[in-house]
């Protein structure tokens, strides 16, 4: 089967591999439709983990049964499936309590995925072909057909759309909760989304590129562009006009002009307000910890790296410098982790269905596995327009 194999830094290319087969009775074998390139992808394509050469990346991968161990029982051969990224046993003691993100069973260390650094033996989903353990517990069943209208919205439910939920919920958006986004990328994009399901006020989606921010404000949050100065002052600029703000007792307070819900959607590698071209580990949580209003809260989804092997000092070894006083002093509190997909997944998908949500509106390419090489580059390349690219098999 062709596969997209990681060759070193900065360097993907397409190979034949051995198509997978049944290892465990409770495996299934994927034949994929359809697999997207994850900005978390990036952070192993640029060399900042210590991920093997030969590995097959891809971790957002759906696709049709193609065969089943003889223990799978609810997964059939044929049916249409999406896969979260989280490999799970669905027995152990953090699978049990919903933590599928943290699994204690499919890797040395807590937690595994398909084709990601440090998260196990499991190769990833921009091939053919994929080996799915556990088939009965990790496969999410879906209507319809390959390459149907629903096909971008399904594949969204293997990470991002979950991930951008999880990441509202971190951050305890609810109903009427003003919300500031850093990030406008895939997963900040359908943060938007996730905040309006959940009933946000007004929405914040900050960033330093107009397509991404012009998408953000098709989709319904107000876009705060970073070439324009400081972006804390200006949502609070902005926050002081909302008449949400004026019905308030004190409306000119800086207490009153900030958010309630803030989502790092971003992570390790921000750039540095002040010069772009430079990286500023913790710009997003400083910008948050100031907009954040007295006990509101900070959902960190973007990917901090225990190790980075692009840095120096500190930040190496995934040791940052944050303003915890002024979290302390403001009661923040602060979710962060991996999403586990499950929790959400069926419940995302039944808003599709019911036409609640569109995830796949992201999508901004479509290609063939040959091209992959080439989009890793225009994407890391943050190109203008190319906002989330799907490989696909027909």
């Amino acid at each position: 089967m062709q596969a997209v194999v990681y060759r070193g830094t900065d360097k993907m290319v397409v190979e034949n591999k051995p198509k997978p087969k049944i290892i465990q009775d409770t495996d299934a074998v994927l034949r994929i439709t359809s697999a997207a390139i994850c900005g978390s992808d990036l952070h192993m394509y640029e060399g900042r983990t210590d991920v093997e050469q030969g590995k097959t990346f891809g971790h957002e991968i759906m696709g049709v049964i193609e065969a089943v161990g003889s223990a799978v029982q609810q997964i059939k051969v044929g049916d249409r499936v999406v896969l979260p990224f989280n490999v799970a046993c669905g027995y152990c003691y953090n699978c049990l309590r919903g933590f599928t993100s943290a699994c204690m069973t499919m890797d040395e260390s807590p937690g595994a995925a398909y084709g990601y650094a440090d998260m196990g033996p499991y190769e990833g989903g921009q091939a053919e072909y994929v080996r799915v353990p556990f088939a009965d517990f990790n496969a999410l069943k879906l209507p319809g057909k390959p390459f149907d209208e629903h096909e971008d919205d399904f594949l969204m439910l293997a990470d991002i759309f979950p991930t951008a939920y999880h990441a509202a919920m971190l951050a305890k958006v609810t109903t009427g909760i003003p919300t500031a986004i850093f990030g406008a990328g895939p997963v900040g994009l359908l943060s938007v989304m996730s905040a309006k399901i959940l009933g946000a006020s007004d929405i914040y989606l900050v960033d330093h590129y107009k397509t991404r921010l012009d998408k953000g404000k098709e989709m319904g949050a107000t876009p705060i562009d970073m070439n324009n100065g400081d972006p804390v002052q200006q949502i609070r600029d902005l926050r002081a006009k909302s008449p949400q703000t004026e019905a308030l007792r004190d409306g000119e307070s800086i207490l009153t002009t900030g958010v309630l819900a803030g989502i790092d959607a971003v992570g390790y590698q921000s750039h540095d307000q002040d010069d772009m071209s430079k990286e500023d580990h913790t710009q997003v949580i400083d910008h948050l910890s100031e907009l954040l209003l007295p006990t509101g809260a900070m959902g960190l989804i973007g990917v901090y790296m225990p190790a980075d092997p692009g840095e120096k000092g500190p930040a190496a070894e995934g040791k940052y410098l944050l303003p915890l006083g002024t979290l302390w002093n403001k009661g923040i509190t602060i979710g962060m982790g991996q999403c586990p997909v499950k929790k959400y997944n069926e419940q995302l998908r039944d808003l599709i269905i019911a036409g609640r949500a569109n995830p796949g509106t992201i999508v901004s390419h479509h290609i063939n596995i040959k091209d992959a090489p080439e989009y890793y580059k225009r994407f890391d390349n943050r190109e203008e327009g190319v906002t989330k690219v799907v490989i696909q098999f027909k």
